[in-house]
């Protein structure tokens, strides 16, 4: 027969640990997890990713201001209060900086990852097979920018190159082509890697096959 609390049972314990619980029912430190925000967690994926818009910044620099406006009220109001310094003023134009460049920043992304891998693609010059697209800032407004790798469609690619396109007005930043110099030659036709034997330097060769300095060994003896 159980135990009712208060008689001899001890704190609540949690049924899958059976730890003791906290009385309070507030969640412990170790049950507190980190949690990405719905638009970021790849868990919840049901269709094409979309990129997070930077205009998304201009929502709290529209709430620095109003706070700024709010410190500046209060200074004017209750100036003559002992509560109420020119610390008011110094936090309002701090937050009134804060907020202009979030504004400034917060650029609209017109240009989406599809458009910029067409305009990259136009840029190219050859047929394009793989490619990626990778968001980036620059300048100290941070203009979004699209960072487009491309490689072209043979297999395995004779081209790569790297198309920058601003992610304001579409315009191509830059552009990097290239012979592929990437070593591919332990790839087989379907780009799975294939087996590989490794051997280390002073490992000896097996018999009849030329050791390191070219002499021919047997047994594994070198002579």
């Amino acid at each position: 027969m159980p135990v009712p609390p208060g008689d001899g049972a001890g704190p609540p314990r949690d049924e899958p640990t059976g730890e003791p619980r906290d009385p309070t029912g507030e969640p412990r430190d170790e049950d507190v997890r980190d949690e990405l925000p719905p638009d970021l967690d790849p868990t919840a994926f049901v269709g094409p990713y979309v990129f997070p818009n930077n205009s998304r910044r201009r929502v709290p620099g529209v709430l620095y201001l109003l706070i700024a406006a709010a410190l500046v009220a209060v200074y004017l109001l209750a100036g003559g209060s002992p509560l109420v310094n020119a610390g008011f003023l110094l936090a309002a134009l701090l937050l009134a900086l804060v907020g202009t460049y979030s504004l400034v920043s917060g650029w609209n992304l017109e240009v989406d990852e599809r458009d910029a891998l067409v305009a990259a693609t136009a840029e190219a010059g050859f047929a394009v097979g793989h490619a990626s697209a990778q968001m980036g800032w620059r300048g100290l407004l941070s203009r979004p920018t699209w960072r487009i790798l491309l490689y072209s469609a043979e297999n395995p690619p004779t081209r790569r190159g790297l198309v920058l396109v601003d992610g304001v007005d579409g315009e191509i930043i830059d552009r990097i082509f290239e012979d592929n110099p990437e070593d591919w030659s332990g790839l087989d036709g379907d780009l799975t890697a294939g087996e590989v034997t490794y051997a280390p330097p002073d490992a000896a060769p097996p018999p009849g096959e030329p050791s390191a300095n070219g002499s021919p060994s047997a047994n594994g003896v070198e002579h």
